[in-house]
C-alpha cells in the first residue's frame, strides 16, 4: 500500500509508539488523524507532522463513533491506544478492569467495525493492530492486560480471513517491552534486566513497513517470534520456563 496522501488513524498518538509511527507516516507522505489524551502533545505533533488532531479518551462511552464521525473516511487505522495494569488480580478492580477492557480492546473493535465498511467500498485500506508480547504468553501479574491483548491477535486473524481478497490488508505487531511511558502509567515501573527495553522508533518502523508490505504478523525484536511459536506448540514447556525464568 502507498502512503502517500493516506489518511491514517492513530489512536494512543500523544506518545510512545503512537507518536513515532506518526512522524513515520507523515514522512511518507501519509495524512495522521491523532488521537490521544494529552492536548498539548497532540498539538505539538500535528504542527510537526501537518496532521489533525482530537483530544480523546478511549475509556469514554461511544468514543469510538465520536472518532469515527471526526475522522470521515480513513485509509490506514492504526489501533495503538492502550493502559496496563501490574499486580495481583484478586485485588484489582472492577471498574480498572472495564477501563482497561474498553481502552485495549472494546474501542478498537468499534473503531475497526465503523471504519472498515469505507476500506471495503473503496477497495483499499489497511487496518494494524498493536498487540504485545504478553498476549502470546501470558504474564502472572498481568491478566487482564494479557487477555485483552490476546483478543486483539485473534481478531486481526478473523478479520483478515474475511477480508481476503477486498484491497483490505490486515497486520498485527507484537512488541516485547518497549521504552516508553507506559510503565510509570500503570503504577509500576519496568524493573527486569532482561529483556532489554527496545525503542519505540523500532516498533514504529516495524509497523509503518507492515503497512507497505502488507505483512501478517510482525515481532518487535524478531526473536520473540520464537517463544511465541515454541508456547503454540509445546505449552506445557513454556509454562515450566516460564514459572521458572520469569
Amino acid at each position: 500500500m502507498r502512503l502517500t496522501g493516506a489518511r491514517t488513524l492513530i489512536t494512543g498518538a500523544s506518545s510512545g509508539i503512537g507518536a513515532v509511527t506518526a512522524t513515520r507516516m507523515a514522512a511518507l507522505g501519509a495524512v495522521p488523524l491523532l488521537v490521544g489524551r494529552s492536548e498539548q502533545a497532540l498539538t505539538e505533533l500535528a504542527a510537526s507532522t501537518g496532521g489533525k488532531q482530537l483530544v480523546a479518551d478511549l475509556g469514554r462511552p461511544g468514543a469510538a463513533r465520536t472518532i469515527a464521525d471526526w475522522a470521515g473516511d480513513v485509509d490506514v487505522l492504526v489501533c495503538n491506544a492502550g493502559i496496563g495494569f501490574a499486580g495481583d488480580l484478586a485485588e484489582q478492580d472492577l471498574a480498572a478492569i472495564d477501563e482497561l477492557v474498553t481502552v485495549n480492546l472494546t474501542a478498537h473493535l468499534g473503531l475497526a467495525r465503523l471504519l472498515l465498511p469505507g476500506m471495503l467500498a473503496r477497495r483499499s485500506g489497511h487496518l494494524v493492530l498493536v498487540s504485545s508480547i504478553a498476549g502470546c504468553l501470558g504474564v502472572a501479574d498481568e491478566a487482564v492486560y494479557a487477555a485483552t491483548k490476546a483478543a486483539l491477535r485473534t481478531f486481526a486473524d478473523s478479520v483478515r480471513l474475511a477480508t481476503a481478497g477486498t484491497g483490505v490488508g490486515v497486520s498485527v505487531v507484537v512488541p516485547g517491552v518497549v521504552d516508553t511511558p507506559f510503565f510509570v502509567r500503570r503504577g509500576k515501573p519496568y524493573d527486569r534486566s532482561r529483556p532489554k527495553p527496545v525503542p519505540a522508533g523500532d516498533v514504529a518502523e516495524a509497523l509503518v513497513d507492515a503497512v507497505l508490505r502488507n505483512r501478517a504478523e510482525v515481532f518487535v525484536p524478531a526473536w520473540l517470534r520464537f517463544p511465541a511459536r515454541l508456547h503454540g506448540a509445546i505449552p506445557g514447556l513454556v509454562y515450566q520456563l516460564q514459572r521458572r525464568f520469569g
